[in-house]
């Protein structure tokens, strides 16, 4: 990686880009830091203390700290990742909307606006939301708001800025994204979301050195500490890098055709399968159906005792394993959505139909319905290995938690995010290196 880094930078055009993109994090840092108009920064910390734990901490985790601010980037870029879920699993019930996403870069062009469109509205549905409710908390200067006195101008004035600022800065992200992915390096929202998550990582790390290496009592238990930690996490990051990169192969054998005088095709290819087919978006599916009634519930100001078994705070405590029914019911969804998401992103049917209309055939199957019950058992069985590896990674914080106490979030569903998004970050540079060498080649003949 550091000699991927090293190459790129001797470029002109990849040095400028890689600085343009790291410009553009410094602003999202930055705003992260402003907060909200007429926010109470003596209440702030003792209101948003809820967001480290609990149905909050995943949540805080992607915000990169600018929901415990109560800053203009306070919703981050969810409302984009909402909406581009929602859009995808759309294509599949309207028909229109699958015509687009096969219709080439216009297509795509079509859909990416319509999901700017949905991303604004979610946004729009979140700030008013949270701004109430945080409102009714005593978040802002002003006297408790709620639904029964919002006749005065200046309640109403609160709430109104409060929205139009959560909103313009969510808005606000999604362009900067948008304005990395076409001028700067990588996939925008993805790097957006890495580093807000990355930017949470020397908090968690220095809480872990003073809860495990500060409060040992000998000088032995700090340097076991210390290497337990490190072991931990290297391991972590070790085990979400082999999962992310496992491929399988699938061989194919391109059919020969005669042109004029000679024969052309025949080549062997591969389809490659990735073992963990559906990222992290199982883990985000069945993390949001669980903790949207507890965050719910806790803006009413509420905590009733069944919000203990989908919050993963409570989950694998020895001396509360009741509530770990939560904690069974989140691995079942993560197997179902890796399943449900894949069927959407890959079709055995229309892979099969590609495969026989270029003349291709999967080694040693015939063509038709038997390449279709062969890619679908593949694919079923790299499912359910993608999925119990998802299960591993996504269950070692939450026992961790449990068990130990320790909270961080540089673990699961975080580092997979962030491992996935280097990797293909990287990716994105040596091909732009590889283009240019090739374009290179090129000018001299």
């Amino acid at each position: 990686m550091l000699e991927t880094l090293r190459n790129a930078l001797k470029v002109k055009e990849i040095r400028k880009r890689l600085l343009y993109t790291f410009m553009m994090l410094v602003v999202v840092r930055l705003g992260s830091q402003i907060p909200l108009p007429f926010v109470n920064g003596d209440t702030v910390k003792s209101i948003t203390s809820q967001f480290s734990e609990g149905a909050f901490s995943f949540f805080a985790a992607i915000t990169g700290g600018s929901m415990e601010n109560m800053s203009i980037f306070a919703l981050s870029i969810t409302p984009y990742i909402t909406a581009s879920i929602i859009i995808q699993l759309l294509t599949i019930a309207i028909p229109k909307l699958e015509e687009m996403q096969k219709d080439g870069e216009e297509g795509r062009k079509k859909l990416a606006e319509i999901t700017r469109y949905v991303t604004v509205a979610l946004a729009l549905i979140e700030s008013t939301a949270m701004t109430i409710g945080f409102a009714n908390q005593g978040l802002f200067n002003t006297d408790t708001i709620t639904i029964s006195n919002m006749s005065t101008f200046r309640h109403v004035g609160v709430i109104v800025m409060g929205v139009v600022a959560m909103t313009a800065g969510s808005a606000a992200l999604m362009w900067i994204g948008e304005q990395i992915t076409e001028s700067g390096v990588g996939n925008g929202i993805s790097i957006v979301l890495v580093i807000n998550i990355v930017s949470r990582m020397p908090s968690d790390i220095a809480g872990l050195f003073t809860n495990y290496v500060t409060g040992a009592s000998s000088i032995g238990g700090k340097i076991l500490a210390i290497i337990i930690i490190i072991a931990v996490v290297v391991g972590i990051i070790a085990y979400v890098v082999w999962l992310q990169d496992g491929v399988r192969h699938i061989g194919v054998q391109m059919s020969q055709k005669v042109q004029g005088r000679r024969q052309v095709g025949g080549q062997q290819s591969t389809i490659p399968l990735k073992v963990n087919t559906a990222g992290v978006i199982p883990i985000i599916f069945a993390s949001s159906i669980l903790q949207f009634p507890v965050v719910i519930a806790q803006f009413f100001g509420k905590t009733p005792e069944w919000t203990n078994y989908l919050s993963q705070s409570h989950w694998c405590n020895p001396a509360h394993m009741k509530y770990s029914i939560g904690f069974v019911a989140y691995i079942v969804m993560i197997i179902f959505f890796a399943y449900f998401y894949t069927s959407i992103t890959f079709n055995p049917r229309e892979v099969a139909k590609n495969l026989n209309d270029r003349g291709g055939f999967i080694t040693g199957i015939r063509s038709g319905k038997p390449t279709v019950e062969y890619l679908t058992n593949i694919l079923n069985y790299i499912i359910l290995i993608g999925a119990i590896g998802l299960i591993i990674a996504a269950c070692i914080p939450i026992v961790a938690s449990g068990v130990a106490g320790a909270n961080v979030s540089f673990g699961g569903t975080s580092i997979i995010i962030i491992v996935g998004v280097i990797l293909e970050t990287i990716t994105t540079v040596k091909s732009m290196m590889t283009e240019r060498k090739y374009q290179n080649v090129k000018g001299i003949f």
